[in-house]
């Protein structure tokens, strides 16, 4: 069974930052990739970065410069640092990790955490 469990969400200031980890529970499987989404109020769940396996992360345009997602294996803990916070970067912050398993690719997601920015 897969497990993720996201922390480091909070109420920041416009400029301010934060660390989103991801603890996730995926040995024995093969991990596709790993990846931060989030949803707004209203709005769609869109991606903010994805790390395939041996590849480089790829990130939204409206991150690019601000965000820094990164890996500790031994740990098996993902992060997210996000710098130059906005409001607009407001929303529930998911991790996600994709992994083969009987034949098949299945999506698994943590139980979100919050992100407010506000002054």
């Amino acid at each position: 069974q897969v497990q993720l469990v996201e922390s480091g969400g909070g109420l920041v200031q416009p400029g301010g930052s934060l660390t989103l980890s991801c603890t996730h529970s995926t040995i024995s499987f093969s991990i596709n990739d790993m990846g931060w989404y989030r949803q707004a109020p209203g709005k769609q769940r869109e991606l903010v970065a994805v790390t395939p396996t041996g590849g480089t992360t790829n990130y939204a345009d409206s991150v690019k410069g601000r965000f820094t997602m990164s890996r500790d294996n031994a740990k098996n803990i993902v992060y997210l640092q996000m710098n130059n916070l906005q409001p607009e970067d407001t929303a529930v912050y998911y991790c996600n990790v994709d992994v083969w398993r009987a034949g098949g690719l299945y999506a698994y997601w943590g139980q979100g955490t919050q992100v407010t920015v506000s002054s």
